[in-house]
């Protein structure tokens, strides 16, 4: 069984000054880490990638370095299951029309976005659109959350949802 966890928008230093203990334990046993933008310091990735292997996205607060590093928009490939990543930022539309839109055409199964903070998960026309929220600014969400992936015969995607620590 392959696990992969997914996190957006942790935004340190400014939401959070470290990671979060819960992001913390699922990533130690990780198989790979998808970041889905809003990093804002390189910090972030060489601590997830103490844990796994972890590749992403920018997002639209993210300074050139990691603009540089990632870009915008990619797809992952795990066995026959391939996955979509861009954050979701831009005018117009929703957060999540903007992420369907940015794949059109491209025969992904799942397509996870951040930008919003907003956990959602909702299949539409075969496909999985899938926002793991924030694991250090939940906004108006009642939790914090990030997202677990596990792919073995056939994959299951939910969200993990914590309280911040005391």
């Amino acid at each position: 069984m392959k696990k992969i966890v997914i996190v957006s928008d942790t935004h340190i230093p400014n939401r959070g000054k470290k990671l979060p203990q819960p992001l913390v334990d699922a990533c130690d046993g990780a198989d790979f880490i998808i970041h889905a933008g809003d990093w804002q310091i390189l910090d972030v990735y060489h601590e997830l990638s103490a844990y796994a292997e972890t590749d992403g996205v920018a997002g639209n607060v993210d300074p050139w370095d990691i603009v540089d590093r990632f870009g915008r928009k990619k797809i992952f490939t795990f066995g026959d299951l391939k996955i979509g990543v861009v954050h979701g930022d831009g005018i117009r539309k929703t957060t999540e029309q903007r992420a369907l839109d940015s794949f059109e055409g491209e025969n992904v199964d799942i397509i996870v976005f951040g930008h919003s903070h907003q956990p959602l998960m909702r299949e539409t026309d075969g496909l999985t659109l899938f926002n793991p929220g924030s694991p250090t600014d939940k906004r108006r969400e009642p939790q914090y959350s990030f997202g677990l992936l596990e792919i073995s015969d056939t994959w299951e995607l939910k969200h993990v949802f914590f309280d911040k620590e005391d």
